[in-house]
């Protein structure tokens, strides 16, 4: 028998342990929704992946299997001649040089320029600094079209056409860039940078030694941005040059995808859109670790 014990009010109460019918409740949807959130991760890991994964395999097929109807999902026997008909048909190491150079020069002048442009408008105080800043945004929401005009005529007046000064100079500043940086260097304390001018620290060396170390994220993030958008830079380059020797990859890509519609060569095109997607997928897995934080500092601020 299970004791009884009056309370205070009159009412009874009972000792015996009453079960905890909640615990299997809620603990049978933890258990149900885990597999679910697995399943849902790889749905879209493999709804993303597929596209590389078919890029792959249709770049190692004979032209009979890319003809073959039904599709093949693996090649049964594996043709790495693509590869090297790709560098035969079209100048394709050179687009390849062009574009590695193009977009080398314009990334870290971008990150510089922005790092330096931001510095300013974050601490420095002068008249106008506010109204000149955004309207450096709002050249941000004109669309690549709409410039295109305008920066050819200056780029003819300069006779800098099928150059490449012409392809890289209106590219070495961004509007993007400034604006990502000034939300960051606004974060750091004043007074660490007044310290380092009592110190004696000019404003470069503050910049470099000080501001830099501080922006490692953002940086990277910056740099991944900047290189994925002048490596697949198509309608500026198609603008402004005319020799084939100094052709970007997706200018030249352009031009192999005309063979696309022969199926001899359609391991070839498919060769050519792998290579040309090696380097950007290199650098974010190269600076994937910073990107993220960079990233989720950013959707913190």
């Amino acid at each position: 028998m299970t004791a009884v014990k009056p309370a205070a009010d009159g009412s009874s109460t009972s000792n015996a342990a009453t079960p905890d019918t909640g615990g299997t409740r809620t603990g049978r949807p933890r258990r149900l929704g885990r597999p679910m959130l697995y399943l849902c991760m790889l749905i879209v890991g493999v709804t993303t992946l597929f596209p590389l994964y078919w890029l792959v395999i249709s770049s190692l097929k004979t032209p009979s299997e890319s003809s073959a109807i039904p599709i093949t999902w693996w090649p049964h026997h594996i043709n790495w001649s693509a590869y090297k008909t790709v560098f035969q048909v079209v100048p394709f190491g050179r687009s390849f040089l062009n574009s590695l150079f193009v977009t080398v020069i314009c990334s870290l002048s971008v990150t510089a320029t922005s790092l330096l442009s931001a510095f300013v408008f974050a601490k420095y105080r002068f008249r106008g600094r506010d109204g000149l800043f955004w309207l450096l945004v709002l050249t941000m929401f004109l669309p690549p079209i709409v410039t295109i005009v305008p920066l050819y005529n200056m780029m003819s007046s300069l006779h800098l056409n099928d150059s490449y000064l012409g392809l890289m100079l209106p590219w070495l500043a961004n509007a993007f860039g400034i604006f990502l940086m000034r939300q960051f260097i606004s974060d750091i304390p004043d007074e660490l940078i007044e310290a380092a001018r009592i110190d004696g620290a000019g404003e470069l060396r503050i910049v470099v030694q000080i501001v830099t170390p501080l922006l490692k994220p953002p940086l990277v993030t910056l740099l991944v941005f900047t290189t994925v958008y002048y490596w697949n830079n198509f309608l500026w380059p198609l603008t402004i040059l005319q020799s084939q020797e100094k052709f970007p990859i997706t200018v030249t890509l352009a031009q192999l995808l005309s063979y696309n519609t022969t199926v001899q060569y359609q391991s070839v095109v498919m060769a050519g859109v792998l290579i040309a997607s090696l380097p950007t997928l290199l650098v974010f897995l190269l600076a994937q670790r910073v990107f993220v934080a960079g990233i989720a500092r950013s959707g913190v601020k």
